[in-house]
């Protein structure tokens, strides 16, 4: 197995402190905030260590409070709202020096028959045919703000096979285009075990499904995000919606696209397809989006 990809399962292996109570730490990281795809998923895994094994969560929806300090532990305590005969519900709220970062409320299921149908997947290209985010960022290394973003970048990628679609919103700063995404993903390296309804496949995919949604957002405006410094940003709420099995170690398509943006914060939906067409997962997330002020 990929080290990086090693390193990415520790960081969600919560440390338990207390019943309902776990710890978690956070990547090395250039800027003064943790990824908030982290936090998501850590909250997930502390949730699901408190629910019985035949039950998967179905929804998440939560909400980013203050930034994370990527120094300092991150403590989740876990709330066991309800346990029905088929369905449980787990509130989470993580804490750093004293307050809470972060909120999450998840809804756990058994699994069950009943009526099928979906969207279908849109078209896209064979990942295969694309290059990896690793080979594909340092060519736009002269568009952004400095050094740092470059490897902030790399660094959250290492342990994911990234491959965009269509050209990143850093690379298309100041021509607005239409507000859709399509990225490409897939941990680097093979998850053992033959089960694709695990909790590590469920927790991997919330990791990465805050690393690209907003861009759709940027690029109805010809904005390049943070990266380049003409937009401030950050995800404020955060909802998920797991419909099919899935395996983090098999491509998956992100497809995304921002219906509106607003006072000085976008929206953005997300589906993920499984590489045969099965709609897997869909995201809704709200971010905050100014545009800083002239000096």
């Amino acid at each position: 197995m990929d080290p990086t990809l090693q390193y990415l399962l520790r960081l969600l292996d919560l440390e338990p402190i207390e019943r309902d109570i776990f710890r978690g730490e956070s990547h090395d990281s250039v800027v003064p905030r943790v990824f908030g795809g982290q936090v998501a998923a850590q909250a997930l895994v502390a949730a699901c260590r408190t629910v019985p094994e035949d039950r998967l969560p179905h929804s998440l929806h939560s909400y980013f409070l203050r930034p994370g300090d990527p120094g300092a532990p991150i403590v989740y305590t876990v709330d066991r709202i309800r346990d029905g005969r088929s369905f449980a519900t787990r509130r989470v709220v993580a804490v750093q020096h004293g307050q809470a970062i972060f909120t999450l409320s998840a809804s756990f299921a058994m699994a069950e028959e009943g009526l099928e149908h979906q969207e279908t997947m849109p078209e896209a290209p064979d990942p295969e045919s694309l290059p990896p985010a690793d080979e594909l960022l340092p060519r736009y290394a002269g568009l952004f703000r400095d050094q740092a973003v470059l490897e902030l970048l790399l660094q959250a990628r290492q342990a994911i096979d990234l491959r965009y679609v269509n050209e990143p919103p850093f690379g298309t700063a100041g021509r607005p285009r239409e507000p859709r995404s399509q990225v490409w993903f897939r941990v680097n390296g093979k998850l053992s075990g033959d089960e694709d309804t695990s909790v590590a496949h469920l927790c991997l995919g919330t990791y990465v499904s805050d690393m690209t949604l907003l861009d759709s957002v940027l690029l109805a405006h010809g904005r390049g995000g943070w990266m380049t410094g003409d937009t401030v940003g950050a995800s404020l709420d955060h909802a998920m919606w797991f419909h099919r099995p899935f395996r983090a170690d098999e491509w998956l398509l992100y497809d995304t696209d921002s219906p509106t943006s607003q006072s000085g914060r976008g929206l953005a939906r997300g589906r993920m397809f499984t590489r045969d067409g099965r709609l897997a997962v869909s995201v809704i997330q709200e971010g905050l989006m100014r545009v800083p002020r002239s000096r």
